[in-house]
C-alpha cells in the first residue's frame, strides 16, 4: 500500500516523547487560519503531483537509518492530517510496533466518525501516544477558524480517553480568536472530563508561515495579527488549568 507524505524529519524534539523520526503526511480537510503548513493541505492525485508516494517499509527503512540518534523516541506521524490516510497510517504503525518502535499520532481528530469506530479501533491498538490539537472549544468559532465543526474532534478526545490512550493536548492561543478567558476556561472544563491526559501544551500564535503563503500565492488571513508573547501563553495556560480544576471539583460535587 502506498501513502503520500510531504517530508520527514530525523531529529524531532517537540513531536512526542524523546527524540523522534517525524513523518509529515500530505492532505488535510481543515483550513486553519493560522496553519503554518499550507503546503500539506492538498491530497495527492495523478494530475496535481502533490505528495511523495511511499510504502510503510520505505518509511521504516528511513527510521532504521537514524534510530541510533533517536534517544527514548520512535515515530511520530503528523501533517497535514495523518488520519485522513487511515489505512496507510494503520499499516505503518502496525509494522512499526512489530519492530518494537514507539508510535505517536499528532492529529486534530477531524476525520473521526463516532458512529463507526472499527477502523480507528485497529489504529488505537498500535498507537502509544496521541498529541491532540484542539483548535477552538466553541463550535461556531471553530467553524470560523477551521471551516469545520469541532464535534467530531471533541468526540475523538473522549473516545481516546475511554480507550485509555495517553493524550497530550495542544492548543494555540491566537489574539482575538482563542485568547479569550471564557473559551480558555471552557477548554479546561472539557479537558477535566478526559481521564488519560498526560500533558498540556499551550502554544503562542506565531506568523512564521507567512513566507510559505507568499511562495504558494495564498492570502494569509491573519496577516495583521501580531505573534502572541510567550508570557501571554503562560497566562492562558493558567486559565485552562483553572478550568480543569473547576471541572474536577464540579464532577466531585455531582458524585
Amino acid at each position: 500500500m502506498n501513502g503520500f507524505i510531504h517530508s520527514t524529519e530525523s531529529f524531532g524534539t517537540v513531536d512526542g516523547p524523546g527524540i523522534r523520526f517525524v513523518v509529515f503526511f500530505q492532505g488535510c480537510p481543515m483550513r486553519c487560519l493560522y496553519c503554518h503548513n499550507p503546503d500539506t493541505w492538498e491530497f495527492h492525485t495523478d494530475t496535481n503531483g502533490v505528495g511523495k508516494a511511499v510504502t510503510a517499509e520505505e518509511i521504516l527503512d528511513m527510521y532504521e537509518g537514524v534510530k541510533e540518534f533517536l534517544k527514548n523516541g520512535g515515530i511520530t506521524c503528523t501533517g497535514g492530517e495523518p488520519m485522513a490516510q487511515l489505512p496507510f497510517l494503520t499499516e505503518l504503525f502496525e509494522k512499526a510496533k512489530a519492530r518494537g518502535i514507539h508510535t505517536c499520532l499528532d492529529t486534530s481528530g477531524i476525520t473521526f466518525n463516532p458512529s463507526d469506530t472499527s477502523a480507528v479501533d485497529r489504529l488505537m491498538d498500535v498507537t502509544d501516544v496521541i498529541m491532540l490539537d484542539i483548535k477552538h472549544i466553541d463550535d461556531e468559532e471553530h467553524k470560523k477558524l477551521t471551516g469545520h465543526s469541532n464535534k467530531n474532534i471533541l468526540a475523538f478526545a473522549k473516545y481516546a480517553s475511554a480507550k485509555k490512550k495517553e493524550l497530550w493536548i495542544r492548543h494555540v492561543v491566537v489574539p482575538g480568536i482563542t485568547q479569550n478567558d471564557e473559551y480558555l476556561h471552557r477548554l479546561g472544563e472539557f479537558i477535566s472530563e478526559l481521564k488519560s491526559v498526560k500533558a498540556l501544551d499551550v502554544l503562542p500564535y506565531h506568523d512564521m508561515g507567512k513566507v510559505k503563503y507568499k511562495n504558494l500565492g495564498i492570502d494569509y488571513a491573519l496577516a495583521d495579527v501580531e505573534p502572541l508573547p510567550k508570557e501571554e501563553a503562560v497566562k492562558a495556560r493558567d486559565i485552562i488549568m483553572q478550568g480543569i480544576k473547576d471541572g474536577l471539583v464540579a464532577e466531585r460535587n455531582i458524585k
